[in-house]
């Protein structure tokens, strides 16, 4: 299987998982907002922690990526 294909698949499976933890977001925000407002921990609200968590797992993918598509050992 050509290593571009492989990649494109992996990408699209990280970025999928993503847009699922967005999409999340977007509809706790849209319908149920007073969720957001909670302070469940150090007294900021879910919203933040929720943002924080988003920034966090978009590096974690990107790095998952990194280490599953980067070049192996006889590419380089």
């Amino acid at each position: 299987m050509p290593m571009n294909s492989r990649n494109s698949r992996i990408g699209l499976a990280l970025f999928s998982l993503y847009l699922l933890l967005y999409g999340g977001f977007v509809l706790l925000n849209t319908f149920w907002p007073a969720t957001m407002d909670a302070t469940p921990f150090m007294g900021v609200n879910v919203a933040i922690w929720y943002g924080f968590g988003l920034i966090m797992a978009a590096f974690v993918l990107a790095l998952i990526y990194g280490a599953l598509c980067g070049p192996t050992e006889e590419e380089q």
